[in-house]
């Protein structure tokens, strides 16, 4: 026993969240695998199982199966647990399950809600855990009644108009993607409230906690007291220039071709909807391979972004691609240093942001070539289908259920990597910080 726990206490924070996460896909690929939880008929492969279960679990949306077709009203609940489950995060209700069962959360459990909240202190943990839980909880219940109300106009029977209404409502939250109308949210492309109210879940969703906690407060303090913090400031004004850019340029780029002869408004809902789901969100109001070429590049990209850090989504995260692009315009401008908003980025997190992008580049890049390698797809349909993975996006051009099972395997590592965080997957290998005793003479390279 004391080797056992011996053992544990060496494993860093990093490396038991990764685990837990891992032993969550196995939860999920248990759970879901239930004969009972399937509609009559069903048979599924293990590794269609483990990746339906892994998508699940990184909530990104990406299927080899249709959701409708295999689970029955049992699997669905299950289904839509595992998604509350990935989408929030095992830490967040692992401190709701310590806390009702009276558990101490000592020094170990607090690094742990730390490394899965990309936090930088251990003060206010649990509290920060208690109001994440709560705010989804209370935000997926006014949406599953909101839409169960509204989806009595759809549906024969309130059962199955709520039903739809609370499945939308928490795969929306949670940015999963997944649907059981069997075609996404097709069926409402000309119902602009079903749509309104899929854009708001989703963004409440990907924007972050610490957004929507620091929101929370501005609106109960005393009005002009509050300050927002700059990772508040920053990623909500890049998280909305994203929705705007993308929706503009899905505009721009698709008015001589899928938007040619639609009215104004059916253009620009079908963009908004799609600019707003690379996010991460992965619901549908189209089908993608109706977009041209170039739209479903922009996607790519935007996708391969992601949502915010601390959000239920996954990518390199807006913060990322926002310092990023801060230090190239700094660098041109001459500046040895990033500032905005009145202050001063550090030196640390800009070295942290091109580590994540150059990684996720190269990361994806061997991804693309090796499915090049394995698939049948088009080369536009393959990216496609990788920064959907890695952002934990979910949207596809339709190969994910053509894939083979090297291509399986693949996209279900970058649904995982995604949705654990570059930096995590690199803080495994990662040793022990070792204080340097003592340095060489400094010499310039040649760059660029």
């Amino acid at each position: 026993m004391q080797k056992k726990s011996f053992r544990k206490s060496r494993l860093t924070s990093v490396q038991l969240i990764v685990l837990y996460y891992l032993g969550a896909v196995i939860m999920a690929t248990s759970l879901l695998s239930l004969p009972f939880a399937h509609r009559d008929g069903v048979q599924w492969s293990f590794i269609d199982a483990l990746f339906t279960a892994v998508s699940a679990i990184s909530v990104t949306g990406l299927s080899v199966i249709s959701t409708a077709e295999t689970f029955n009203e049992i699997g669905y609940f299950i289904l839509a647990f595992v998604l509350q489950f990935g989408g929030i995060g095992v830490m967040t209700l692992g401190t709701f399950i310590w806390l009702i069962t009276g558990k101490k959360i000592g020094l170990r459990e607090r690094q742990l809600i730390m490394t899965d909240q990309n936090r930088s202190t251990l003060q206010g943990l649990v509290n920060l855990m208690r109001e994440i839980l709560v705010l989804i909880l209370v935000i997926e219940l006014i949406g599953a009644l909101v839409l169960g109300v509204y989806f009595l106009n759809y549906f024969p029977t309130w059962q199955e108009a709520f039903m739809h209404g609370f499945f939308a409502s928490v795969s929306a939250t949670t940015n999963a993607g997944f649907d059981i109308t069997g075609q996404s949210l097709i069926p409402f492309a000309n119902d602009y409230f079903v749509q309104f109210i899929n854009i708001i879940l989703l963004i409440l969703g990907a924007i972050g906690f610490p957004v929507l906690i620091e929101l929370k407060e501005y609106i109960t303090s005393k009005k002009g007291k509050y300050q927002f913090s700059l990772f508040t400031k920053l990623t909500t004004l890049t998280f909305f220039l994203l929705v705007v850019v993308g929706t503009f340029l899905i505009i721009v780029l698709e008015y001589k071709f899928f938007f040619a002869g639609k009215k104004w408004h059916e253009a620009l809902f079908y963009a908004l909807f799609q600019s707003v789901s690379t996010r991460s969100g992965g619901l549908a109001t189209m089908d993608m391979n109706l977009f041209t070429e170039p739209t479903q590049l922009v996607m790519s990209a935007m996708m391969f972004i992601g949502a915010s850090p601390s959000s239920v989504g996954g990518g390199i995260r807006t913060t990322t691609f926002a310092i990023v692009i801060l230090a190239i315009l700094s660098f041109a401008k001459g500046n040895q240093t990033i500032k905005i908003f009145k202050r001063e980025l550090l030196a640390e997190d800009i070295h942290k942001a091109f580590v994540v992008i150059s990684v996720a580049i190269m990361l994806c890049g061997v991804s693309v070539i090796t499915l090049m390698i394995t698939e049948s797809a088009t080369l536009v349909a393959i990216v496609f289908e990788v920064t959907s993975a890695f952002g934990t996006s979910g949207l596809s051009m339709g190969i994910t259920s053509e894939l083979s099972t090297i291509g399986k395997v693949i996209i279900i590592m970058l649904m995982f990597i995604g949705r654990v965080g570059i930096l995590s997957f690199l803080f495994l290998i990662r040793g022990n910080i070792v204080k340097e005793k003592y340095h060489y003479p400094k010499e310039q390279v040649i760059i660029g």
